[in-house]
């Protein structure tokens, strides 16, 4: 009479319950995936072969199986959490031991500029250059810029605006004549500015004045084009000759002209960018401004139509010096780096790794796991790519514990556990009854 199959059941049972408890303590857990306790049946082997009649000695725990099923997804305020929608695991190192893979996008960073999860390990990826530019390779921990982001020149400056065919002629002589009284605003017919940015990565504001001069016979109008640094007039046109200046510091001739056809839209002239040398001068601040020459100006999307004076674009490429203010992650992986001044610039781009075999991986704890031979290699790749999942940002992955199942299935293994309980109890009961024949 044996209690071996009673006893195994008593076993497997409390297993399965120790399973089902740590599925319930970490169904919070975010990144943790649910295990399964998996049973096989035990059989004494026969001399002869298998028998027919062959009676089973219990059960033993075969395996006890992480589900790598996707959990669901919630929304954060933090930026730097990271949830992977999708196949792949993080990549974190110490920079000593193997590296690990995790689900659990919870990081911040460390006062290095380092990427790091909750145990300090340091999330892997691309480097990015000083230009923005990702280098692919190796993958390595993703540090952020700690310093600012240099100044740029203003190079190209691209204007769209509409001038009012209706207005008069506001050019002196009826438009025979060139020259403008900038603080007199019926000398001419608009005006708007726009800043740009010397090499020091100084504002300078430059105010462009509209003046409508006479229409030709063809019925073509020509408007002439003022400018002003910081109030400064230019001192060179388009075309690079000195313009002089009246008594009172007024432009005598206008930096460039504007033609449009008879029938208005777009200009005849310039068809073409132009160069801009912006003079140096002194701020509202009272510094100094350095000059700026060549400038691209394009003034190519202006036209010329019978409704009011309106600036659809003002465009220039320069920008002052800025200092890191916060990053973005977009669903590729790329970390946007956001600077004070208003630029963003790519500081790397994480990589994700992929098992054949996730049940392979050995948990470490931590929400972590190291490869072993039976997961196989990782294969690697940016999010999106391939079996890649993608990064979403400001969210996380919960457990994908279901939370109702786990009470259900611990309902059932208490029953298991009575119901074997029992088999031993009336097997002590039948050997209790032989023991007291007489």
């Amino acid at each position: 009479m044996s209690f071996q199959q009673g006893l195994s059941g008593l076993n497997a049972a409390s297993k399965n319950l120790d399973v089902i408890g740590n599925n319930i303590a970490n169904s919070g857990t975010y990144g943790a995936k649910g295990s399964r306790a998996e049973f096989a049946d035990v059989y004494a082997a026969a001399l002869n072969g298998a028998g027919q009649n062959q009676i089973g000695i219990g059960t033993s725990l075969q395996s006890v199986a992480q589900q790598f099923t996707q959990g669901n997804i919630t929304t954060t305020e933090n930026p730097m959490d990271l949830a992977i929608n999708g196949g792949g695991f993080f990549q974190v190192s110490d920079g000593v031991n193997p590296t690990r893979y995790s689900r659990n996008g919870q990081f911040k960073v460390s006062k290095d500029g380092f990427i790091v999860n909750n145990d300090n390990l340091k999330l892997m990826g691309y480097p990015a250059n000083g230009a923005g530019v990702i280098q692919p390779g190796t993958a390595q921990p993703l540090q952020l810029p700690t310093g600012g982001i240099p100044p740029a020149v203003t190079t190209t400056v691209k204007m769209e605006f509409n001038l009012d065919s209706r207005l008069k002629t506001t050019a002196p002589g009826g438009g025979t004549g060139t020259g403008i009284d900038l603080k007199d605003s019926t000398t001419y017919n608009n005006a708007t500015s726009m800043t740009v940015y010397d090499a020091k990565g100084q504002d300078v504001a430059v105010t462009f004045y509209f003046q409508k001069a006479a229409t030709a016979a063809d019925g073509s109008d020509t408007w002439n084009v003022y400018a002003t640094a910081n109030g400064t007039p230019f001192d060179t046109d388009a075309t690079g000759a000195a313009i002089a200046m009246d008594a009172a510091g007024n432009p005598t001739a206008p930096f460039t002209t504007i033609t449009f056809p008879p029938t208005g839209g777009s200009p005849t002239s310039p068809t073409a960018p132009i160069a801009m040398n912006v003079p140096a001068g002194t701020s509202t601040r009272g510094n100094a401004t350095l000059a700026i020459p060549g400038i691209q100006l394009d003034m190519t999307g202006a036209t010329e139509n019978g409704s009011s004076f309106a600036v659809t674009d003002l465009t220039q490429d320069g920008y002052a010096p800025g200092q890191l203010t916060g990053i973005q992650v977009a669903n590729n992986g790329v970390i946007q780096a956001r600077y004070s001044n208003g630029q963003s610039k790519p500081a790397g781009q994480i990589e994700l790794a992929s098992f054949r075999n996730p049940q392979g991986l050995q948990t470490m704890g931590g929400n972590v796991w190291i490869r072993t031979v039976a997961s196989g290699d990782a294969v690697v790749g940016v999010p999106g790519d391939g079996n890649m999942g993608a990064l979403q940002s400001g969210a996380l992955e919960e457990s994908n514990v279901d939370l109702t199942a786990e009470l259900v299935n611990m309902v059932t293994a208490q029953r298991a556990y009575q119901a074997n309980a029992q088999t031993i109890k009336t097997q002590d009961q039948v050997l209790q009854t032989i023991v007291n024949l007489r």
